[in-house]
């Protein structure tokens, strides 16, 4: 595989999971009550405790991206 294209994929898997990041923190924050008694039937849970999950997903997940998709894509980028 060419350097290019690795630097390309790395670059767009990051640029896909930002738009899902997003889009699961626009849920979170402008659809709250609606996404916390969607989850509510499925896994019954107090508030404050679906808040700290999804919070703490979405730091975990952009943590993630950070790591396994920016880092390389840069380092990649640096070397190439």
């Amino acid at each position: 595989m060419n350097l290019h294209i690795l630097r390309w994929f790395l670059l767009w898997c990051a640029v896909f999971n930002y738009v899902i990041l997003i889009l699961w923190w626009l849920l979170i924050t402008m659809a709250h009550d609606f996404s916390y008694r969607f989850s509510n039937k499925l896994l019954p849970l107090p508030v404050e405790r679906f808040d700290t999950l999804h919070y703490a997903g979405i730091i975990f997940y952009k943590i993630s991206i950070i790591l396994f998709f920016l880092i390389p894509c840069v380092a990649l980028w640096i070397i190439g």
